[in-house]
């Protein structure tokens, strides 16, 4: 990216919210692998990015990396992958297509998927008049963000059942990209029909607000599994700095397997950050559906990236691409083999 550019991307960021800084490097003393550099993590306040939240919470990453990380939050995918360009942030928890399209904007040069982290945690809710697709016609449905993996998978959803979109909110369905807390309070308001949205949101619209699951995003694909969430780091950081990467990603397996062996202590840790990071906790039966809505795993699930691209690229959202190289899990196999589990692919 050119410095002009990524400069502005990154006003453009925190200029609009999209990035907030929340934490920093001062906690703790350097790096055991004598590397003192403080790691820049983005994740986003959702139940799909819990490994990071529980991660942040229990000290996980601290332990690891020395000190610890200075942490950033995003609403959507594509505002995180901006900030991996800008080098605001060296490392980012991002659902898989702004992981695809920022390889593909780079020409497979700026970032690579270093680990899974969470499969399932979608869903479309709806007002409960709305019974079909059919009834869909005509209405506003949100999306976090335009192109990030939601909306993606809502038009694909939308197009397979004859319903068209496009990307100024016209056509058959009309999408409303927005803010998931703006979701919120719209669909309780009346201005939206319903949502395409990860954990916590979509519960939260269904037990607050009423709305009717009309689509389990899990039930589309093969044995329930997609992946939600990646880890990706930047492609010069994890040249420069591979022995961070590699204590990153010891976290990010500790941080999983806390969650996997107690799950009621990871609802928790992750509840008390989200409200560290927005000032509010989940009440605890959204909490406890959410949580039984994802699965934790640090398999990147390669084969529906692969299928989220080709979604992306039949609704007009990305060109063919050859996503070969978009992996490099070699560092994360390093690390399951060291704990005697097995190793996962990018194939």
């Amino acid at each position: 990216m050119k410095p002009r550019f990524a400069a502005f991307a990154l006003a453009l960021l925190t200029g609009t919210g999209l990035l907030t800084a929340c934490g920093g490097g001062d906690k703790a003393s350097g790096s055991s692998s004598g590397d003192d550099t403080t790691v820049k993590l983005g994740f986003f306040p959702n139940i799909t990015h819990a490994t990071a939240l529980v991660g942040v919470q229990k000290g996980i990453f601290t332990k690891y990396l020395g000190k610890a990380p200075k942490t950033v939050t995003f609403n959507a995918g594509p505002a995180a992958t901006e900030a991996i360009f800008s080098g605001a942030v060296d490392a980012t928890y991002v659902g898989p297509n702004p992981a695809i399209n920022a390889f593909v904007k780079s020409h497979g040069q700026a970032i690579k998927i270093i680990s899974g982290t969470a499969s399932g945690g979608a869903a479309l809710i709806v007002k409960p008049s709305i019974k079909s697709a059919a009834d869909l016609r005509g209405k506003k449905i949100a999306t976090p963000q335009l192109g990030n993996t939601q909306d993606v998978a809502l038009r694909y959803w939308l197009k397979q059942q004859g319903l068209k979109t496009d990307k100024t909110g016209g056509g058959d369905v009309h999408v409303v990209p927005q803010d998931n807390s703006q979701t919120l309070q719209a669909f309780a308001q009346g201005q939206i029909d319903g949502a395409w949205v990860p954990e916590p949101y979509a519960s939260r619209l269904v037990l607050e607000d009423k709305g009717k699951k009309l689509v389990d995003e899990a039930s589309l694909w093969p044995g329930g599994k997609f992946v939600i969430t990646n880890l990706i780091v930047r492609t010069q950081f994890l040249k420069e700095h591979p022995d961070l990467v590699k204590k990153l990603l010891e976290a990010q397996v500790e941080a999983t397997d806390y969650i996997n062996s107690d799950k009621a202590g990871a609802e928790q840790a992750a509840n008390a950050e989200l409200a560290s990071l927005t000032g509010k906790p989940l009440k605890q039966a959204a909490l406890d559906a959410t949580f039984k809505n994802v699965t934790f795993t640090n398999d990147p699930i390669a084969s529906s990236l692969n299928a989220s691209a080709q979604h992306a690229e039949a609704v007009g959202l990305l060109d063919h691409v050859d996503l070969k190289g978009i992996y490099d899990l070699g560092p994360l196999n390093e690390v399951l083999k060291a704990k005697g589990k097995p190793a996962v692919s990018g194939s």
